[in-house]
């Protein structure tokens, strides 16, 4: 707990975590959101598989987690209020699309979904992640929260085929209970086995077909 604390301090001190995190992750302190660890494995995991030095990258609201992970053809990167994603679209499209911690942060996420997916390249992807057990946090508002299956059927809504999509979810009763107060680092003993039906993370990985015009 006191660890975890020092590091949310820090963590508001952008250059002096990144030296702190390559320290502590030298002798195994696992430095990744407790509630987010499972989720970036797995999907950090598929990306390797598209080959990420081939992809033009769009991440939603993004901060330096993927590009610190991966050396991509290009990326750029939109922020709310210069960029509203349930209302615009950038003028070209992209291999893939990250929206990480976004969507429950929406009013409007059927429409930011057919945004994402207009954004996209025939044959691009989307890996998308939004908490499910996590307490209400308004950056600036907290809106929504999906299953598995609720997250695959909002994707449907928005253009995505079903067979195209792969929703899943992560977490477990000492996640939950641990981050009801900070967000907590998994450290050195976050448990990273999986209680269905106790989940902290819901993401999915969907591709938009190649013969979509």
């Amino acid at each position: 707990m006191i660890i975890a604390g020092l590091l949310d301090a820090i963590w508001q001190r952008p250059a002096l975590w990144e030296k702190l995190r390559g320290m502590l992750r030298s002798v195994g302190y696992d430095t990744t959101d407790w509630v987010r660890s499972a989720m970036y494995r797995d999907c950090f995991a598929f990306i390797h598989t598209l080959g990420p030095e081939r992809l033009d990258v769009l991440e939603i609201s993004g901060g330096n987690q993927w590009t610190r992970d991966f050396a991509f053809k290009s990326y750029e990167n939109t922020e709310y209020p210069g960029f509203d994603i349930c209302a615009e679209t950038l003028p070209r499209q992209f291999d893939l699309i990250i929206a990480d911690q976004v969507f429950e942060h929406l009013p409007w996420p059927y429409r930011a979904g057919r945004n994402v997916w207009s954004m996209l390249k025939p044959g691009g992807h989307l890996v998308i992640a939004t908490p499910f057990l996590v307490r209400v946090h308004r950056v600036p508002i907290d809106c929504s929260r999906w299953t598995p299956d609720g997250l695959s059927y909002l994707l449907q809504e928005c253009g995505f085929a079903a067979q195209d999509i792969r929703a899943q979810a992560w977490g477990n009763r000492a996640c939950l209970v641990g981050n009801l107060r900070s967000w907590r680092k998994r450290g050195f003993f976050g448990s990273l086995a999986n209680e269905p039906d106790y989940p902290v993370m819901v993401w999915a990985f969907a591709r938009k077909s190649p013969d979509a015009t």
